[in-house]
């Protein structure tokens, strides 16, 4: 009988990957969907929300560059959320 053959193939794809890719893509992914929205307060709030998931992904593993980025999240967001208007 033959083996179910796209198995192995997604598991070495996904091998190469961790935590913080799949939390970095999701982050694009909702600035993308924000940006039509045309507020900058869902978008800073947006940024606040996923600077605390970056802090959170480097204790399960993930190097420490998300940590960085999320510190930077951290303090850029609220200054844009402060200066937006809507």
């Amino acid at each position: 009988m033959y083996e179910f053959v796209p198995l192995p193939l997604v598991d070495d794809f996904l091998l190469n990957y961790h935590v913080g890719h799949a939390v970095l893509l999701l982050f694009v992914l909702s600035i993308l969907g924000a940006i039509p929205l045309g507020s900058r307060k869902v978008l800073s709030l947006n940024a606040i929300v996923f600077g605390v998931l970056f802090l959170l992904v480097v204790s399960m593993g993930a190097p420490p560059q998300y940590a960085y980025l999320g510190v930077a999240l951290l303090v850029v967001a609220p200054l844009l959320f402060t200066t937006a208007r809507k």
